[in-house]
């Protein structure tokens, strides 16, 4: 009989619980749950009543089994303290929290585990996609992933169809337009800080300053170039070695290296930027915060997490099923104090 309420309190409410106060079929409830049948209004009514009156939970493991899906997704980073990595899983949250999907977080970068082992205990769980932020991956881990029928984002690379889609914002015009920017407003000795050579940003970065060089018609000097870490440490150690150099502006791979710097400087007596000029790279909330401010490269975190998500969903869903796709986002210079 519609409106009669099944005696609950001895268990977790089921599906069937919700079709007899409904007076519907179960089947009737599944449909109001998918949204994939069309229900009439006053009986998708009397459902939505009996799920908040019941405070019914749909089971996430019988609806996987239905869909073949676990909807979930793993975020695999190289650094979970840098900012900018919250703020690129705030982005993806933005796009599949709304489709019901969980989203996991690995960091790739302690000492007590390998890539290898971090990837085993992601595939272990199924998720239906990876976003792989980890810079340091190679073939070997990537082919791992594709042969485990997990849809595949990548940060970083070159474009191939069995690596999956890639999402990436401009770091060559982005660290081109900074040095730009330094060499217009008089700067002569311009070195760089960078991360690890080893990973495709800092290629990417490194191929832009030498071609703000370029631009601005400076000579390259490789000794004012220090390839260290994308950490606070990083720009330590690169700042205490190029400084004995004597630069007149110092532009580094991120935010965090430009921090380091910024210590080393104020260490050694000098100021920024009356001695020496800093920038950074991505424009974390805490440039904004820094005295003086820093100079930096807006590098979109969110709008890549995003784009990420975007493109982990099609091909989840099966809406895109082509080509590796390449989406590149746009980079903007951030000047302030610093430079």
């Amino acid at each position: 009989m519609a409106g009669a309420v099944p005696r609950i309190g001895d268990g977790r409410v089921v599906i069937g619980d919700v079709a007899a106060a409904a007076g519907v079929s179960v089947t009737t409830v599944s449909h109001v749950l998918s949204g994939k049948r069309p229900v009439g209004a006053p009986t998708r009514a009397r459902v939505e009543n009996a799920i908040e009156m019941l405070g019914y939970q749909p089971n996430p493991s019988a609806r996987s089994m239905r869909t073949q899906r676990t909807e979930s997704v793993a975020i695999v980073i190289p650094d979970i303290t840098n900012p900018f990595f919250p703020l690129l899983a705030a982005g993806v949250q933005d796009v599949l929290h709304p489709e019901g999907y969980l989203i996991s977080i690995s960091d790739a970068d302690l000492p007590s585990r390998s890539l290898d082992d971090v990837l085993r205990q992601v595939l272990n769980r199924r998720p239906d996609g990876i976003l792989m932020a980890s810079y340091g991956s190679t073939g070997h881990e990537l082919n791992r992933i594709i042969a485990s029928n997990t849809h595949l984002v990548r940060l970083s690379g070159a474009p191939e169809d069995e690596l999956g889609d890639i999402v990436s914002s401009d770091d060559t015009a982005g660290v081109a337009g900074v040095v730009g920017h330094l060499a217009e407003r008089g700067y002569r000795r311009i070195a760089f800080i960078n991360g690890e050579q080893s990973t495709a940003p800092a290629r990417l970065r490194a191929e832009g300053y030498r071609r703000g060089l370029r631009e601005a018609g400076r000579r390259f000097d490789p000794a004012l170039v220090r390839a260290e870490s994308f950490t606070r440490a990083g720009g330590v150690a690169g700042a205490r070695r190029l400084l004995e150099l004597r630069p007149d502006a110092l532009v580094c791979g991120n935010d965090l290296i430009a921090v380091g710097a910024m210590d080393v400087i104020r260490g050694a007596g000098l100021t920024v930027p009356h001695d020496i000029a800093v920038t950074g790279y991505d424009d974390i909330e805490a440039a904004a915060l820094l005295s003086p401010a820093l100079t930096t490269v807006h590098n979109p975190a969110r709008e890549i997490g995003r784009a990420c998500a975007r493109m982990l969903l099609d091909r989840i869903t099966g809406v895109h099923t082509g080509p590796a796709r390449e989406e590149v986002l746009s980079t903007r210079l951030t000047v302030r104090d610093s430079s």
